[in-house]
């Protein structure tokens, strides 16, 4: 995919953080976006902040989706498809965190953890598998370091990543026969709000969400022959203490 232009992503959880940092990204190579949040409102007011921010006159679209049902997602690649007649690019971003001893961690919040990290990559590739063997596209999803390093509170949230990056490398070679690319990007501590924080100045040494973005575009671009399959990214320096 050396040339992004005119190319149709769909990102889920686009709405903010790495989802955003990515639909930026990728807006400015010239590809056109469809991004997803559960909530309708905040997802047509995401792209219309892309929309401004971009420095090209590619396209960008909110829609509402869920992907932790099936029978959304798939109602969300038919979006794009009725929309762009192709689909080139998705990015299973969409994540949360439930972060608690297993004494005091709900099954409500295990199965939340589960359904949207885990199950959400699942449904995001399973409804866009066809369109992607047609376009010989490239299906990306956003683990975490967690995916790689357990620590103490993180049961669901570990689980669910570990998870995803086993899963994303298992659909790797199943979808390599089909000249599908599909790589996981698991990110170490990233400036957003994720679980209710407040990025600010302190957050400067963090890893930005615009950094994932240009991680996808050299991604994509890359010599087709090549694929980094799993890629770790961390902060260049730690905190400061």
């Amino acid at each position: 995919m050396k040339k992004l232009q005119n190319k149709v992503a769909l990102i889920t959880g686009g709405s903010s953080g790495i989802g955003f940092g990515v639909a930026l990204s990728l807006l400015n190579e010239g590809v056109h976006v469809v991004i997803t949040s559960r909530d309708e409102a905040r997802a047509k007011e995401a792209a219309k902040e892309l929309q401004k921010l971009s420095s090209t006159s590619a396209k960008v679209i909110g829609v509402e989706a869920d992907v932790r049902r099936y029978e959304s997602q798939q109602k969300a690649v038919e979006h794009v498809l009725s929309q762009f007649g192709q689909l080139d690019i998705v990015i299973a971003n969409a994540g949360l965190g439930h972060f608690a001893s297993i004494e005091d961690l709900t099954p409500q919040q295990w199965q939340e953890t589960i359904d949207t990290n885990l199950s959400g990559v699942f449904y995001s590739i399973k409804s866009s598998v066809e369109a992607l063997k047609k376009s010989e596209g490239y299906f990306i999803s956003i683990s975490s370091l967690a995916g790689t390093n357990f620590f103490a509170g993180g049961s669901a949230y570990n689980a669910s990543k570990f998870g995803v990056t086993g899963f994303t490398q298992s659909v790797m070679l199943d979808l390599r026969e089909h000249n599908i690319k599909v790589s996981t990007i698991m990110p170490g501590s990233v400036a957003t709000h994720f679980n209710n924080h407040e990025p600010s100045a302190s957050d400067a040494w963090k890893i930005q969400s615009e950094d994932i973005g240009d991680l996808v575009v050299s991604l994509l671009k890359l010599n087709e022959r090549t694929l980094p399959s799993k890629i770790e990214v961390r902060p260049t320096m730690p905190a400061s203490k």
